[in-house]
């Protein structure tokens, strides 16, 4: 396998500057997620869902599961240009401050 990867990660863990700035950078990742599910289920209630949208926050990483079913999740992709897998997983990282009212707009539309 390509060692290139292995030896970015050796160089800045071994580097009493770039240590901590790469944990910071990691915990802002992280933060700005939490931050869009957040965002995401308080939109989904704005919008006057009356589904219980806890999964959404209760959940942790780049991908969440919406608990959509395929055909939702089809009406969303041929209606709002929304993409996922077919089981409802979307990324969480094209979530954006942005786009996240449009997203619960056009789930709440096919929930």
């Amino acid at each position: 396998p390509p060692a290139q990867g292995a030896r970015i990660v050796q160089t800045i863990l071994e580097d009493p500057v770039l240590k901590p700035q790469w944990y910071s950078e990691c915990k802002a990742m992280a933060n700005r997620i939490i931050e869009m599910r957040e965002l995401l289920k308080s939109n989904l209630e704005k919008k006057g869902s009356t589904r219980n949208w806890d999964n959404i926050t209760s959940q942790i990483g780049m991908f969440c599961y919406t608990g959509l079913n395929v055909e939702q999740v089809e009406k969303l992709r041929v209606e709002s240009h929304i993409y996922m897998t077919k089981d409802g997983r979307i990324s969480m990282a094209g979530v954006t401050s942005g786009n996240v009212e449009y997203l619960a707009e056009a789930i709440h539309n096919v929930t």
